[in-house]
């Protein structure tokens, strides 16, 4: 991972310096985040369908794989067992388990390389056939085209579980096209990013300072210059603040220093204002705890440590048991009948996928990623072709609580209510998800210190 930010932090900063004073001229006339943004109703729009019955949302988000990766072969989804390079040649995707010790490059580049010269401007298509042009450290160790690849069905089965009992979307994308985590952890809580791509030159938000800055684009998706790496734009937490709806963000320390790996920790009043003491949760497993003390607030995010958060390079296979620990904990207590779970990842990771993203503006969509949608009140083995993205979990937080929007994201996503629950029904009583670590052993794996995801 660390290879990739500095081979490309070179290529980027020769562009974004030479863009810096006309980039500086092109903000005179837009703020960065301005396009993306709309005004916040005076009132809050009327509630969903399921008002009264959904009263605690999880978000659970993981890390770094396509649809085809993780989910190849399931059963009624859009899945091919073949891709395409950039020179024609036609690949079977190869199996590569969870817990390599090398990564595929994941960036703005690389979704780039992906398209294959397509899929940057308005009304066109990404190719997806340059897979085989992103970088992979893992050198002459590499057999053939690694980014061809899925994950063997025996590590994936608790995903597939939850798929068999609920419903599993195949048509989610990120709603930036930027394959970074700290791009992409933005739009989770904020539907934005202030126009930001790719990663910041140093810390992971405002403790960096004014040195730690981050690069941004313009409405053609081209580098435009630099930006400090702390923002101060609403979240859908300062929106629950204002509507006293309960929520934490479960988080954990990074390497000893107090550092947290949270996308609240790149918006500067969350930071540096009481919602970071009250609000910002470590380490994540706390999350068990909060849930067999009743203490459950209306809305939680939930991110995991590099072992098991599904991210190549991290060298573990456990992300499916923490994920399944995680909805058996809730699938047990007293709020299975009220909760609705969303089990995301955050971007593609650089593996292949064979559904070209939709182009709907100059940072969206991203490469395809699955979502699990989880409730007593979720459709049964149903997977849905609707067209998600990051803002439709916004969407549907809001919709639950009367929430205004945030930004365009949020307000042109789909929800998943229409098409994955069914409010109408009876609660249907919970099935435990089996794998291969339990809750007990996940609280018994030592500090890990490693963010998921540099980038």
């Amino acid at each position: 991972m660390g290879l990739f930010r500095s081979l490309r932090a070179f290529g980027f900063a020769a562009v974004a310096l030479a863009a810096l004073l006309a980039a500086c001229e092109s903000r005179a006339g837009f703020a960065p985040g301005a396009a993306g943004a709309v005004p916040s109703p005076a009132r809050p729009h009327p509630l969903s369908t399921g008002t009264g019955k959904i009263q605690h949302i999880v978000v659970i988000v993981q890390e770094n794989r396509s649809f085809d990766n993780l989910f190849q072969g399931y059963p009624g989804a859009d899945t091919q067992p073949y891709g395409y390079t950039s020179s024609g040649q036609k690949v079977t995707l190869q199996q590569i388990g969870l817990e390599t010790t090398w990564d595929v490059e994941h960036d703005s580049y690389s979704f780039f390389d992906a398209c294959n010269g397509s899929g940057s401007y308005p009304g066109t298509q990404c190719r997806m056939n340059g897979f085989d042009k992103e970088n992979a450290d893992c050198y002459s160790s590499c057999t053939p085209y690694v980014q061809y690849a899925y994950v063997p069905h025996a590590e994936t089965a608790p995903y597939f579980a939850m798929a068999n009992q609920w419903v599993l979307a195949d048509r989610m994308f990120p709603s930036n096209f930027d394959a970074s985590s700290f791009i992409s952890h933005q739009y989770i809580i904020a539907g934005q990013a202030d126009r930001s791509v790719n990663f910041p030159s140093g810390e992971w938000g405002c403790d960096g300072g004014s040195s730690d800055v981050i690069g941004w684009l313009n409405q053609q998706r081209q580098y435009a210059g630099y930006h400090q790496a702390c923002f101060n734009y609403t979240t859908l937490g300062d929106e629950m603040d204002a509507a006293h709806v309960t929520w934490k963000f479960f988080t954990g320390a990074l390497q000893g220093d107090g550092n947290l790996w949270s996308a609240y920790q790149a918006v500067g009043h969350i930071r540096y204002g009481p919602d970071w003491k009250r609000n910002v949760v470590s380490p994540q497993t706390r999350f068990f705890d909060v849930v067999k003390q009743g203490r459950l607030p209306q809305v939680s995010w939930v991110t995991p440590t590099c072992e098991n958060s599904d991210h190549a390079g991290c060298g573990s296979n456990t992300g499916p048991s923490w994920v399944a620990a995680l909805v058996n904990a809730i699938g047990e207590s007293k709020y299975w009948d009220s909760t609705a779970i969303f089990v995301m990842w955050d971007d593609y990771g650089g593996w292949y996928d064979h559904v070209p993203p939709p182009h709907l503006d100059y940072d969206g969509l991203g490469i395809r990623v699955p979502l699990l949608v989880i409730s007593a009140y979720a459709k049964q083995n149903y997977v849905s072709h609707v067209q998600y993205e990051h803002g439709s979990i916004l969407r549907f937080i809001e919709d639950q609580f009367g929430l205004p929007r945030l930004t365009i994201v949020d307000t042109r996503a789909n929800s998943p209510e229409a098409d994955c629950f069914d409010f109408y029904q009876s609660p249907r009583a919970f099935v435990p998800i089996a794998a291969p670590y339990s809750e007990a052993d996940i609280l018994r794996q030592p500090p890990d210190r490693r963010p998921p995801d540099t980038e």
